[in-house]
């Protein structure tokens, strides 16, 4: 096995399970191999959690509840300003990780460090900020007494894309809140999760804190794995980031035991310019938003919906900016558009482009696989792509562009709207009347004006029809591991 890895950080990359406080290896010894995406060399093999691992994982989870719901809110607020301090001392440590095994640039790792640790730092101060209600009923009889409490073992499953942030802004939120957890990160990045885990497992040590209040579950078999810890009634909490094919599945699993549920799904993200945008501002904000990861992102702008007017201008402009974007391992200097996480990936995008230029659509720049080693595709503009073609009506999950042109407002409003997804939008005009029709109108949870990136660790993130159910980040985001008890006095 090779690595471009620190040698500090791979000799201290846990590779196996944390069960109950202590890293071991799978039942039955099994293991898979997590590969580095630019070269498709084999970083390390990591141990393969079973469906027995799964339930002692949630045993100790449950075991560990209890005591870790009773600790003074001051002391898990001072556990997670710990754990922010050690990864602030560690970026450099984690952004390697998140390069080597999903690809993205060294640049974009360690904003994606920054934007993980800053979850941890913000739920480090809500944690003593769980407030509750006292009242006079209104018919004056008695008064109303409203306490919040954690909702007990959650079991969080994270993508690939963000393998750090994923983990953080769900970890942190159910920690303040008192929950344990149990973690499955995703079969392809699970090197990052573990070495933040070790992190948070030194950090409760540290305090003499019950063991298995944070476990964490690679595996191969995914559903094998969750299925038998969904079906368990210990836990009470289910968070998932992925597809809306796998939420919908899991949902039907949560039903049975009436578990909360929070869901952060597929995206298809409209990005609207209007005529009287600043071009420059919205070709730049274009590949904010486009191409932050190689495009392997829920909020990455997905059509590119340009008033008649300006969108030959347009097109011209973000063709030039791609054309100036460097393609390459994340760990080569002035890289700006890494690998796509495997070849399947690589084939699916390849699949699109090729049926958009079938149906009309004309390709600008890229748009053809490099003969190279990994898995790489390039940075890819198409115009003239009808409105109905796969890649306007599928998410692309990679870095092509396909511009549709809209007549008027009430035109780009259809257009946007005309998906089962609404997670977030992006827009450019100067109209702050339009901004506000844009506001009430679009179909997203999130909307980006003038800018084409949203996330922040103190807003609530989340989407609208298949996009998803609950929030999380802000203060929404701690409200998906509590539940209100009344108490009439």
């Amino acid at each position: 096995m090779t690595s471009p890895l620190p040698p500090y950080v791979a000799a201290h990359t846990p590779t196996g399970l944390l069960v109950g406080g202590e890293w071991r290896p799978a039942t039955g010894g099994g293991t898979f191999p997590v590969a580095d995406p630019a070269t498709t060399d084999v970083l390390f093999e990591v141990a393969d959690a079973t469906p027995e691992d799964g339930l002692a994982a949630l045993d100790a989870a449950h075991r560990a509840f209890p005591a870790w719901r009773e600790v003074p809110p001051r002391t898990r607020s001072d556990v997670l300003r710990a754990v922010f301090d050690a990864m602030v001392a560690r970026a450099e440590d984690l952004a390697a990780l998140v390069t080597a095994e999903g690809g993205k640039p060294l640049a974009e790792s360690r904003a994606e460090v920054q934007y993980a640790a800053e979850f941890v730092r913000w739920y480090s101060e809500q944690a003593v900020r769980l407030d509750g209600l006292t009242r006079r009923a209104p018919a004056g009889t008695h008064h109303q007494l409203v306490l919040r409490r954690p909702v007990g073992p959650a079991l969080l499953i994270t993508p690939w894309n963000f393998p750090i942030a994923m983990i953080t802004r769900k970890v942190a939120p159910a920690l303040a809140a008192g929950c344990s957890v149990v973690i499955k990160p995703a079969q392809l990045t699970p090197l990052t999760t573990a070495y933040f885990a070790e992190i948070v497992r030194a950090e409760l040590d540290a305090r003499d804190l019950p063991a298995g209040i944070v476990n964490v579950l690679p595996t191969s078999s995914s559903r094998a794995l969750t299925e038998p810890v969904i079906a368990d009634p210990r836990l009470r909490k289910l968070s998932f980031t992925g597809s809306t094919e796998v939420g919908r599945t899991l949902l039907r699993q949560a039903a049975d035991g009436v578990l909360r549920t929070s869901m952060e799904l597929g995206g298809n993200a409209p990005f609207l310019v209007f005529e009287d945008a600043d071009l420059e501002a919205a070709v730049e904000g274009a590949v904010a938003a486009k191409m932050r990861n190689a495009g392997q992102t829920c909020v990455a702008a997905n059509r590119f919906l340009v008033q008649e007017s300006v969108a030959p201008e347009f097109a011209d402009r973000l063709t030039a900016a791609f054309d100036r974007l460097v393609m390459g391992p994340g760990t080569a200097p002035d890289v700006a558009v890494g690998p796509l996480i495997e070849k399947a990936a690589v084939d699916r995008v390849e699949e699109l482009v090729t049926a958009a230029a079938d149906d009309g659509a004309r390709v600008r720049t890229g748009g053809e696989r490099p003969g190279r080693r990994g898995y790489f595709y390039p940075p890819t503009v198409l115009d003239r792509v009808p409105e109905d073609a796969r890649a306007v009506r599928e998410e692309i999950f990679g870095p092509v562009a396909p511009v549709v042109t809209f007549g008027d407002e009430t035109d780009a409003l259809r257009l946007a709207n005309g998906t089962e997804y609404g997670l977030v939008a992006y827009a450019y005009t100067r109209d702050v009347g339009r901004v506000m029709r844009l506001a009430e109108g679009v179909e997203a949870g999130m909307l980006g004006i003038n800018r084409g990136m949203v996330s922040d660790a103190s807003a609530p993130f989340g989407g609208v029809k298949s996009s998803g159910i609950g929030r999380e980040g802000g203060e929404a985001g701690i409200e998906e591991y509590l539940e209100p008890v009344y108490v009439a006095l």
